[in-house]
């Protein structure tokens, strides 16, 4: 399967999603939200946040768990099962959509301001078409684009709500609590829209490098300055620009700043709301085109969906989603199209907090997020309940719409997708705790994610494989008498009958729960009371004899391997996840080529140890008179080395290898195997001013 590459970092995210959220929800909506609620337009702004918030939590921990393109759709399907899934990645794809049409109708009604005589619709097409020609050369360009466009747009902005603050006449606010509390919460969903750009790109979650750090980080930045700005700029619209004026302007920001700078202030907020148009125009197709992509992928639509071009990008997809911009920029009023858009994503939303609760309480011990929802699980029942009141209280109609939405759903998915689709969701793990049924797909599609996203910092890898007992067998040898020595020897660091671990081992092989990957065997245990987790390397030049149930057959089948390295790992049972991410980075790393060559020319237990860690995690590091680290000579350890997330493993002096405590004293020419993470390793790099190409092999 095709992967997208990762080519978008924290400022592609804070620009994608600011860009994309001030746009119509700024420069369009308020006129018509004005209609409604006259100057309590601020208030329906700050109401609107209020099933975003949960959302944008469920969100997050989802992406951070299941960093896959199409997200909102990825994550209903993988929790709630293929038929929820279809319902779910149509639903968010037409909002998207339609969010994307809304942002093009803008473009026009500015650039009527200036040519009267324009039509809307030829402009919205071709600018559509020139956008899909940018995502074609993929996500790095467009995202690069995007920070120009939103730093474009800040600029404005700033010069915008600087000239208007003094401008403010207090009794343009004359009525602001005269609304009906229905009618506020029904223009709430209406302008909700508004804050759909922060969430479009949870949908590029795969592309993002460093999801677990920048996704939550890029999107809170978002968030907090896109309220700031629409709170403030709200503000200066209501005070500055009669609600006569307001009420029903498809250019209320335009009209404001005529009344604070004149002609100059109207063109420069013009290019303010194309650059804005075009960011979320931009962002949306981007977006919304690796939903078809996702979905073929897992057999939901038809498989020329998922074609990609030599740069990866779903071309196909992206096509659809260009041509169906194009249709409803003709075909829909821009009124609808916004309470369409918001009713979508609201019921999208109320899903996804659902799916949350559904992964956590199918305790699946790959479901390893790197940012977990507050408040669980009363956050997301509130997200539920209140995304479902706001699209009741938008009125019939939008109702109704996402009601034949979740029709056409149900009927493609019997008709088309049902028969295609063998996996269900996380669901059926929680039927399996009821005593019914247990779908186990989820799970290994999350280890095998776990495997691409890595340890994390706190995960103690690198010292595991320091502290960890060598066996080197000459001869050949069976599985069983290599896990009777193990136990023995993990019985003592760790308390535990030897009797107990040797028999949990066997069992392991025979039921399957061993991984046996090409000739390495990866035996694994959780242990009750455990403290810290503990591994056993073990070579065997003619090969070990194991019997295992093969889990391709179902585990009815045994086969008879030899393997050449085996792998114990027992963990404490309090951290599961841990314990699945480090099994998980053993497994990337003997999937290497490198791998079995640098395991059999190993010389002795160092150099085992190093054939495991591989060069991205240590250093050789040799005190000499030829570079500063002459400095640590005829010093303790303890008093020299102070760079965290890396420790002297093992100190080379002549033919001796030393493992090294705080106490030991470096002499020169002595070759430290310094392990750790790679931050730290080029920190270490840099500071003795080194050539890193002389000491990484």
């Amino acid at each position: 399967m095709k992967r997208l590459e990762k080519n978008i970092g924290f400022w592609g995210i804070f620009a994608l999603a600011t860009g994309s959220t001030l746009s119509g929800g700024f420069f369009l909506l308020p006129g018509l939200a004005a209609i409604e609620v006259g100057p309590a337009i601020v208030l329906v702004y700050l109401i609107a946040c209020i099933p975003l918030i949960p959302a944008l939590f469920s969100q997050i921990e989802l992406a951070t768990a299941i960093p896959r393109a199409g997200g909102f759709y990825f994550f209903i399907d993988r929790t709630l099962g293929p038929y929820f899934g279809t319902v779910g990645g149509l639903g968010t794809w037409l909002a998207l959509v339609l969010k994307v049409s809304f942002a093009l109708i803008g473009i026009g009604a500015y650039l009527r301001l200036f040519f009267p005589a324009i039509e809307i619709v030829p402009i919205a097409a071709g600018i559509a078409v020139l956008l899909g020609i940018i995502n074609l050369f993929g996500s790095k360009k467009s995202g690069s684009f995007q920070v120009i466009l939103f730093f474009c747009l800040s600029a404005i902005l700033i010069y915008f709500i600087s000239g208007g603050i003094s401008e403010i006449n207090t009794t343009n606010f004359n009525g602001i609590w005269d609304n009906e509390i229905s009618s506020l919460f029904s223009t709430a969903g209406f302008v909700f829209m508004s804050y759909i750009g922060i969430t479009k790109i949870i949908s590029l979650a795969e592309e993002i490098k460093k999801p677990e750090r920048n996704l939550p980080l890029g999107i809170f930045w978002a968030l907090g300055t896109s309220l700031f700005i629409y709170v403030l700029g709200l503000i200066i619209m209501v005070g500055v620009v009669p609600m006569e004026e307001l009420a029903g302007s498809f250019t209320p920001v335009a009209a404001a700043a005529e009344a604070i700078s004149g002609k100059v202030g109207v063109v420069l907020v013009s290019f303010a709301a194309l650059f804005s148009f075009l960011s979320v125009a931009n962002a949306g197709i981007l977006s919304a085109s690796r939903y078809p992509f996702a979905m073929s992928r897992d057999h939901l639509l038809p498989r020329y969906f998922r074609k990609t071009d030599s740069k990866g990008n779903p071309y196909v997809s992206l096509l659809l989603t260009v041509g169906s911009i194009i249709f409803f920029v003709v075909a829909i009023d821009p009124t609808m199209i916004a309470k369409l858009a918001s009713a979508f994503l609201l019921l999208i939303f109320a899903v996804l907090s659902l799916s949350v609760i559904v992964m956590r309480e199918s305790r699946i011990e790959s479901y390893d997020p790197g940012f977990h929802s507050p408040l669980y699980p009363w956050m997301q029942i509130f997200g539920i309940f209140s995304a479902i009141f706001f699209i009741f209280e938008m009125g019939l109609l939008p109702f109704l719409f996402s009601l034949g939405l979740i029709i056409i759903g149900t009927v493609w998915y019997v008709y088309y997708a049902k028969g295609k689709v063998l996996r269900t969701g996380a669901i059926y793990n929680i039927f399996e705790r009821l005593g019914k049924y247990k779908y186990a797909g989820v799970d290994y599609e999350l280890r095998d994610m776990m495997k691409k996203k890595g340890l994390k910092k706190e995960d103690p890898f690198d010292e595991i494989v320091a502290k960890s007992m060598v066996i080197d067998n000459d001869g050949l040898a069976d599985f069983e008498e290599i896990a009777a020595k193990v136990s023995d020897w993990v019985a003592k660091e760790v308390g535990i009958s030897a009797k107990r671990l040797h028999k949990e081992f066997m069992d392991g092989t025979r039921i399957g729960a061993t991984p046996v990957i090409q000739e390495i065997a990866l035996p694994h245990l959780i242990i009750e009371g455990l403290k810290h987790p503990k591994m056993v390397l073990v070579r065997s030049n003619e090969g070990v004899r194991i019997l295992y149930n093969n889990p391709r057959t179902d585990f009815k089948q045994v086969d008879e391997v030899l393997i050449k390295a085996v792998f114990f790992l027992v963990s404490p049972k309090n951290n599961p996840a841990q314990h699945l991410r480090i099994l998980a980075r053993i497994a990337r790393r003997v999937e290497e080529n490198s791998f079995l060559r640098d395991w059999n020319n190993a010389k002795n237990e160092h150099e085992l140890k190093i054939a495991l860690l591989h060069y991205e995690r240590f250093l050789f590091l040799k005190i000499s008179k030829r570079d500063e680290t002459i400095e640590m000579s005829g010093k303790a350890l303890k008093d020299v080395w102070t760079f965290e997330g890396s420790l002297v493993a093992w100190i080379k002096r002549d033919d001796d290898i030393i493992i090294p405590d705080g106490a030991t004293v470096v002499s020169e020419n002595d070759l430290l195997t310094i392990i750790g993470d790679p931050e730290s390793l080029n920190e270490i790099v840099n500071h003795y001013h080194l050539i890193r190409a002389n000491y990484f092999e």
